[in-house]
C-alpha cells in the first residue's frame, strides 16, 4: 500500500513519532498544482512523508464518473518517482464507496497510531467543512494544514474554533502553508485532451505520455 513503508517503520521502531501529511481527491489526473502544494506542504509544516489518498468516489462528485482508479494510481506513481518524501496511499480505492474523510483518518490511525496526522487541504475547502462528515472527529484525528495561495486573501482558521479548543486552534494557525498560485485544474486537462490540445508543462511528461499512450479522455464530455 506504501512505498515509503519502510521509512515509516524505521522511524516507529527508533521512537519517532513521524509526521504524515495526507492529500486527498481523485487527482484525474495528477498535475504539478497537486505536487507543489504536497512540496510545499511538507516544506512548511515540516512533514516526514506525504501521502496521496486517491479517492474511490468523492462525495462531492459522486455525479461524475471517474477515471478507473488503476490509471489514476498509475499516473500517481509515474508522477511521485524518485521522490523519497512523496507516495501513494490506496486505502481509500481499496475500501471503494464514497471516501469521507473521517474513515480515512480512522483507518490511517488504526494502522499507523504511533504517527502525527496532518490534512492538507486548499483554504476554499474551509467554507465547506462544517458540512463534511463528522468534522468534529476529522479535527482529533489530524491537525488541518490549510494551504493558502499567495495574492489571495488568507482564509480565517477560526471558522474551526467550534471543533477544537483555544489550544488546538493555535497549532492550526501555525500549522498554515504558503504556496505559489498556479492556475492548473484535471478538468481543464481532460478538456484539452478532448480537443486534442498540448498539456505539456501542465503535468509530468511521464503522466502526459501515459495519458497518450492509453488514449485517455478522449472524447470525454467537458467535466
Amino acid at each position: 500500500m506504501f512505498v515509503t513503508e519502510e521509512c515509516y517503520s524505521n522511524a516507529c521502531r527508533l521512537g519517532y513519532a513521524m509526521r504524515l501529511g495526507l492529500l486527498g481527491g481523485s487527482f484525474d489526473p495528477v498535475h504539478y498544482g497537486h505536487l507543489l502544494l504536497a512540496e510545499y506542504a511538507r516544506e512548511q509544516a515540516q512533514l516526514d512523508l506525504v501521502w496521496f489518498l486517491p479517492a474511490a468516489v468523492p462525495p462531492h462528485k459522486q455525479s461524475r464518473k471517474l477515471l478507473d482508479a488503476k490509471h489514476r494510481l498509475a499516473m500517481l506513481n509515474l508522477a511521485l518517482a524518485g521522490h523519497e518524501h512523496l507516495a501513494v496511499n490506496t486505502v481509500e480505492t481499496e475500501r471503494g464507496g464514497v471516501s469521507y474523510t473521517v474513515d480515512t483518518l480512522e483507518s490511517v490511525r488504526h494502522d499507523h497510531p504511533q504517527a502525527q496526522l496532518f490534512l492538507l487541504m486548499g483554504a476554499d475547502s474551509l467554507h465547506d467543512f462544517s458540512n463534511w462528515r463528522d468534522p468534529h472527529r476529522i479535527c482529533q484525528l489530524a491537525t488541518p494544514t490549510v494551504v493558502n495561495r499567495l495574492n489571495f486573501a488568507e482564509r480565517n482558521v477560526n471558522v474551526l474554533q467550534d471543533y477544537v479548543d483555544d489550544g488546538r486552534l493555535k497549532e492550526i494557525k501555525r500549522c498554515q502553508v504558503h504556496m505559489p498560485t498556479l492556475q492548473l485544474s484535471s478538468s481543464e486537462i481532460r478538456d484539452r485532451v478532448r480537443q486534442g490540445l498540448s498539456i505539456r508543462f501542465q503535468t509530468p511528461r511521464a503522466v502526459q505520455k501515459y495519458i497518450e499512450t492509453n488514449g485517455l479522455y478522449r472524447g470525454e464530455g467537458k467535466g
